[in-house]
This record gives C-alpha cells, sequence and structure tokens, in this order.
C-alpha cells in the first residue's frame, strides 16, 4: 500500500506551487508525537546550536552510553564527568536540568498534552538550558503539534531561501501563515529540501 500525504494537509500544502513540487519530489511526511518523548527532548538539547554531523556524532556516543530509551533517572544516575566528556560540560548540565524537570513531572506530554502552545513554551523555556528554538521541536517532535513554524532555526530559514529566495525573518513568518493549521508539514518539506 502506498503511504500518501493527509487529504488536509495536502490540500493546504499544495495550494502553494512551490511547496508542491516539494511534496512531489520528497514524498509524505508525518507529524506524530513521540515514542519516547524523554529521549527525543534529550536528542533536542544536543543538537541546539550545532551541525548536524556533529550532533549526529554526539548522539550516538550518548546512546552507546545508556540503555535505549534514555530515561530521566539513567541520566540523574549517570556519571557527570562521563556525560561531560560526551555533550560538553554545559550540555550536561541542560540535560540534567531537563532530567531532573522531567522527573518532577513538570515537563512530562501527560501534562502538556493539551497545554497551550505558549503555556508549552513557557514551561520548558523556565529550566535553565532550555530556549525558544527547543521549546519548538517538543512541540513537533514530542507533541506531534500539527502546526509550528520554528523560524529560530537555521534549517527552516535556508530552506525558506532555497525555495522562495532572499526573505526577511517577518517576510517568512508571514509566508508561512500560508501553510497554517498544518506549518509542522512545510518545516519538514523545508528540512528535506535544505538537507538534500
Amino acid at each position: 500500500m502506498t503511504v500518501q500525504l493527509d487529504a488536509d494537509v495536502a490540500t493546504v500544502l499544495e495550494a502553494d506551487p512551490w511547496m508542491a513540487e516539494l511534496v512531489a519530489t520528497h514524498g509524505p511526511v508525518s507529524v506524530t508525537p513521540a515514542e519516547h518523548p524523554f529521549e527525543q527532548l534529550v536528542v533536542s538539547v544536543v543538537n541546539q546550536s550545532i551541525s548536524t554531523a556533529a550532533a549526529r556524532s554526539i548522539r550516538e556516543d550518548l546512546f552507546s552510553v545508556f540503555e535505549e530509551p534514555i530515561s530521566p533517572a539513567a541520566v540523574l544516575d549517570a556519571d557527570r564527568d562521563e556525560l561531560a566528556a560526551i555533550v560538553g560540560g554545559q550540555k550536561a548540565e541542560y540535560i540534567r536540568n531537563v532530567a531532573s524537570a522531567y522527573e518532577r513531572g513538570e515537563i512530562s506530554p501527560d501534562r502538556l498534552t493539551d497545554a497551550t502552545e505558549q503555556e508549552v513554551i513557557d514551561a520548558l523555556t523556565e529550566i535553565r538550558g532550555v530556549g525558544r528554538w527547543t521549546a519548538d521541536m517538543y512541540l513537533l517532535f514530542v507533541l506531534g503539534r500539527d502546526d509550528v513554524f520554528p523560524i529560530g532555526d537555521l534549517g527552516v530559514r535556508r530552506g525558506m531561501v532555497a525555495v522562495y529566495g532572499e526573505m526577511s525573518r517577518d517576510e517568512m513568518v508571514e509566508k508561512a501563515r500560508n501553510w497554517e493549521p498544518y506549518r509542522s508539514y512545510a518545516t519538514k518539506y523545508l528540512w528535506l529540501e535544505y538537507e538534500s
């Protein structure tokens, strides 16, 4: 059976001829809640502010140390120096911070599933080491929200420029309104285009 893009998503995205071309080129994408939410959050923290290649290497090293899926308890029980040797001292602290918040139930999907986008962002960015980019990744990859447009992501902006030409951030945000309420899907297509 051929996998297809959800019909409602296709209708919205393919109204934009450039986005329709990306859909045709890259095939269907999906947006679903994470099977292992905490591990996905750790991946987002690792990915902050570094290249895709560097992030991939660090993730591989990290996953070799922990049993999968990575749990908050395992992070908090881990040797601090060993964790710091893999991800760096600052990121090790950030990962421990999110593990503590997760253990306390402050940022678990159970608590945030029905929260508004702003409530999710507020809850996450109260944690030292978690910024807006990571909060957007949590909305998209952990909670599986359909309408996230992470303008702070370099890959998204470069994808926009590759497809639509030079634009300011404000123009990108305005352009993305055409893809509501499925901007998460458009985001995935922009990443695919940038990575290709």
